[in-house]
């Protein structure tokens, strides 16, 4: 990946990014330049949430040779409070611990190491809701 490519793509990398349609209302992930509900080019970029629902999931026995230090690794169907869908890895729990309806939350983590001295990229991956338990003043997963 060159420089330029790799400063340029930092703001969506680092952050959920959307864009949502100043005429109709609808969100969208990835960005769009084009509202394909309604035709219109008034899009706003918007910062997306990050906290939704689990949808579905599958564990990933056989990943690519890039992610295979992960192995196995969980990937989810995200469901964000703004409506849009995501796809993204699920951390932090086992899938004996997932379920449809899972609130969850994307978390900043280390996507992969471009050899032993190479750029370390990093991106948003999912994680089970942590919610405050106010009785036993601790977090707990959701």
């Amino acid at each position: 990946m060159s420089v330029p490519r790799f400063w340029r793509e930092i703001p969506h990398k680092y952050r959920l990014l959307g864009s949502k349609c100043r005429s109709c209302g609808a969100v969208y992930h990835p960005r769009r330049p084009t509202c394909p509900r309604c035709g219109s080019r008034d899009m706003e970029e918007i910062v997306l949430s990050g906290r939704g629902r689990l949808l579905a999931y599958t564990v990933i026995r056989r990943p690519p040779s890039d992610l295979e230090e992960f192995r196995p690794y969980i990937v989810g169907l995200i469901e964000l409070e703004e409506g849009v869908k995501v796809l993204g890895q699920i951390v932090d729990c086992g899938p004996e611990d997932l379920r449809p309806g899972l609130e969850v939350e994307a978390t900043l983590r280390r996507i992969r190491a471009h050899g032993s001295s190479g750029v370390i990229e990093y991106g948003y991956k999912f994680r089970p809701a942590l919610r405050w338990d106010k009785e036993s003043s601790s977090q707990r997963p959701s």
